[in-house]
């Protein structure tokens, strides 16, 4: 069964074979051995991918079931050694993971010898129960049922664009303003065009338009840079630009309100032993991250 699942995560049997230090002869007889006792094809082999029968999926949540158990019964070793170790697998969204967690890292492996980090980066929401990932970094207003954390950072949206810009094309006193500007959105759906302002109880919302629009705010930050319009930033995203003076913030006495702003938590299945590695892990973030950010406090 750890075979078989290790064959459905790698994606063939010769990367399951190299994870596991086996042959792919070898792995193929697991499964094949695991398909006679359950009577069933888990998978359909063709010569250029495997997939998953129906069978085979309902098997395969079953087995990720059983190898994370067994992971957290060899976890317990960690109680009895001095030093952590193995991998710790996260998720996190594009632009934290790039600016705020992967400029962490040296420091973090330096300190941490023994102890790998795998980073998934991707912008999707990821199963902890589901999925072979230990650990989540999202932005949420709480941690979701059955989850528990730590919440990071506070991270906050803005909107700039460069002097140039401004000096050619007028700086907006009110998010109105913003309608007769280019600007650079997300732009994965309509929604993205909908930029929302908050100031002591007043709320402004605004449809933007723009010539250039692009789902990554480091490539919105270079869309700004050089002139293009106004962009909707995460600040982290832009705060060199910002100390420099190449970006100048634009309505900073308005609450830009984004899905992408708020608490960041650091997520994992309350129901979870957590091995010396994760604990470490979460209190290296922690610590530094509450001296980069203000962190709206310390509950778990």
């Amino acid at each position: 069964m750890a075979a078989f699942a290790c064959v459905v995560d790698s994606g063939s049997f010769s990367a399951a074979a190299r994870r596991m230090g086996l042959t792919p002869s070898a792995v193929s007889r697991q499964v094949a051995r695991l398909e006679a006792v359950l009577q069933v094809r888990l998978l359909e082999r063709t010569t250029r991918k495997l997939r998953l029968t129906d069978a085979g999926t309902a098997a395969y949540a079953r087995c990720q079931d059983m190898v994370s158990a067994a992971r957290e019964v060899l976890a317990l070793s960690d109680t009895h050694t001095a030093e952590p170790r193995g991998l710790v697998r996260v998720s996190m969204a594009k632009a934290v993971g790039r600016l705020v967690i992967h400029p962490l890292m040296p420091e973090f492996l330096r300190r941490y010898p023994e102890v790998d980090v795998q980073m998934v980066v991707t912008d999707r929401t990821v199963d902890l129960f589901e999925e072979a990932i230990d650990l989540a970094i999202r932005v949420t207003d709480a941690p979701p049922p059955g989850l528990a954390g730590r919440p990071l950072m506070h991270i906050r949206h803005i909107v700039c664009a460069s002097p140039q810009y401004l000096e050619a094309a007028g700086i907006p006193t009110h998010p109105l303003d913003l309608a007769q500007h280019r600007c650079l959105y997300l732009g994965e759906d309509e929604r993205d065009r909908h930029w929302r302002f908050q100031r002591a109880g007043e709320n402004a919302s605004v449809k933007v338009s723009g010539r250039y629009v692009a789902n990554h705010s480091e490539i919105r930050l270079e869309g700004a840079l050089q002139h293009l319009g106004i962009a909707s930033l995460p600040e982290f995203t832009a705060r060199t630009a910002l100390s420099s003076g190449a970006l100048i913030e634009v309505l900073p006495d308005w609450e830009h309100k984004t899905a992408y702003a708020g608490t960041v938590w650091l997520l994992y299945p309350s129901n979870r032993f957590l091995p010396a590695k994760l604990r470490v892990w979460i209190d290296f973030l922690v610590e530094k991250l509450a001296s980069e950010f203000r962190t709206p406090g310390t509950q778990s």
